[in-house]
């Protein structure tokens, strides 16, 4: 065995359960694909309107029913099976998805009917992501949770980085509606490695109190426990605030650095490799305290690499500063995941989820709307030096609550998660 085998299998321990190595495999293509479609999309409504506020519109079409619904979705994801509601969910985004396609490539697709798709996809979304993160404790257990939720990260950002390259290649060559047909078939690989694994029946909860009241109780416990109300907020921020230059990233290829299609797949792929390495890294740490020191560094790199970014005007810099921020803000969202999924007891997880996915993917299509308008007043590169200030504050502030967040991390890592 060489010197380096037990540090990779320690940082791979979360593939030791079958059924995670089923859902990594297949969530990886699946992924590849979506990162392709989300590229694909935000250039076909940039080619065919020109418009920043329209590209604003679509990232809250597409992303805004997750604010609205999460909630709901939290709930369902504690009392049905998430096994069965991945399934659902995942077979509707991909028949969203070659229905995207088939509208494309017959040369009939209009802007209503993109912005349409995109918030039925949104919807689906909107119960997927709930059951889907608190999925990850069933298959792999407490005492890998926090491996697997990096190891979740690295397969995210991965796609990340994979997804967009293809992406620009195929729409410079053939077009965005074959990004939106390969995406349709990623996701057979997930929904087959769902089917593979290995489970047993799990009963539905009985109803014991009305769907507002479990959305109520959610609430209260993220709300009256001080480490995750913290971290909510603190992702919430960098959401609203931060994310929003992906939505403009289109203009910052095309009017700011003078390239294409090509040039967005190369920002969006440096990125994604900033964000996969700070995931591997992640999942590498041994077991133990620190997650609060990532989430503070975390947020203020990301903040100061965002709002550097928007000053470039140089490729080369403009690389290197997304791989920066794509590093920072994987820092600091995987390491919130982890500590809060560490804090919530099991009969709380979706709903809890659901309100971090809430903050997560929630907020961003409200920055990505505000951008939008923003950039078609003041332009694209003010409004993301804006947002990055923002974050950098936040994170500052966030140093105040650093040692709350050790302290509550040291008594989880002492007593395991919460069941």
């Amino acid at each position: 065995m060489t010197r380096s085998s037990p540090k990779l299998a320690a940082t791979l321990r979360a593939l030791r359960h079958r059924n995670y190595r089923f859902f990594f495999v297949g969530q990886l293509v699946s992924l590849i694909g979506t990162w392709m479609q989300t590229v694909a999309q935000s250039w076909l409504v940039y080619r065919l309107t020109g418009s920043a506020e329209l590209l604003g519109l679509m990232g809250f079409a597409s992303q805004g029913p997750v604010l609205m619904l999460a909630a709901v979705g939290g709930v369902i994801a504690d009392r049905f099976d998430r096994h069965r509601i991945l399934l659902l969910t995942q077979s509707a985004a991909m028949v969203l998805a070659f229905a995207l396609a088939a509208l494309t490539l017959g040369g009939h697709i209009r802007i209503w009917e993109i912005f349409g798709l995109a918030t039925l996809l949104g919807t689906t979304n909107a119960f997927d992501i709930p059951a889907r993160q608190a999925f990850v404790v069933e298959m792999v257990g407490p005492e890998d949770l926090s491996n697997a939720i990096a190891l979740n990260s690295s397969m995210f950002n991965g796609a990340r980085l994979a997804g967009p390259a293809i992406a620009a290649a195929m729409i410079a060559g053939m077009g965005e509606g074959w990004c939106f047909f390969v995406n349709g078939l990623s996701f057979l690989a997930v929904i087959a490695g769902l089917l593979a694994m290995r489970r047993a029946k799990v009963a539905s909860k009985p109803i014991e109190d009305s769907m507002i009241t479990r959305v109520r109780q959610g609430m209260v416990f993220a709300a009256g426990h001080p480490p995750i109300r913290i971290l909510m907020l603190l992702v919430g921020v960098s959401s609203l605030m931060g994310m929003s230059y992906t939505v403009l990233m289109p203009i910052f290829a095309d009017r700011i650095l003078g390239g294409g299609p090509m040039i967005l797949g190369t920002l969006m792929s440096a990125s994604g490799f900033g964000a996969l390495a700070a995931a591997l890294l992640l999942a590498s740490r041994p077991r133990g305290p620190g997650l609060a020191d990532w989430v503070a560094r975390g947020m203020i790199g990301f903040g100061t690499a965002l709002a550097l970014f928007s000053l470039s005007r140089w490729l080369w810099l403009s690389c290197v500063l997304m791989t920066a921020t794509g590093f920072a803000f994987m820092a600091q969202m995987a390491a919130s995941n982890t500590l809060i999924q560490m804090m919530v007891p099991d009969e709380y997880r979706g709903r809890t989820m659901a309100l971090y996915s809430m903050m997560f993917m929630g907020m961003a299509p409200l920055g990505a709307a505000m951008a939008g308008m923003l950039a078609g007043r003041i332009g694209a590169p003010f409004t993301v030096t804006l947002g990055g200030t923002i974050c950098l504050c936040a994170g500052l502030v966030f140093l105040r609550y650093r040692p709350l967040l050790r302290r509550e991390e040291g008594t989880v890592s002492a007593i395991g998660v919460p069941s």
